[in-house]
């Protein structure tokens, strides 16, 4: 039984990128979908693309090789926010990573949100995770 789902998805994600495969299947949420809709505006995956077999709905993830240094675009993705600790921050709270080369994804009332995105909106809410 998965007690975080979210954090079970950026797992597969990192682990995806540490090995560096091309191509990730993860199961299908709404949540999922919002957070790899930003890492895809951001640059972080090439492309993702929700297919339905049978009952079951999947998302197949092309990852992307970016660096030459190391070959992965994703070097860390990590969860803030834990089912057993929630992160709230307000908009002026809003973290930057690596001087603006990373993003935040927060959870706010708008939906999900890069952490610039939020702030343009003015908006907090809970932090979920961060990528560089």
């Amino acid at each position: 039984m998965v007690t975080d789902p979210l954090a079970d998805f950026i797992t597969q994600i990192r682990n995806a990128s540490v090995a560096g495969l091309k191509n990730v299947r993860a199961k299908h949420s709404r949540m999922r979908g919002n957070v790899l809709a930003i890492l895809k505006k951001e640059g972080f995956i090439e492309d993702f693309e929700l297919k339905k077999e049978g009952k079951h709905s999947d998302f197949h993830i092309s990852m992307k090789v970016a660096s030459a240094r190391n070959g992965k675009a994703i070097t860390c993705i990590r969860r803030l926010s834990k089912p057993g600790l929630r992160r709230y921050v307000g908009v002026r709270e809003i973290p930057k990573y690596l001087g603006g080369l990373g993003v935040s994804i927060l959870s706010t009332p708008l939906g999900v949100l890069s952490g610039e995105d939020a702030k343009k909106q003015n908006v907090g809410g809970e932090l979920l995770l961060v990528v560089w």
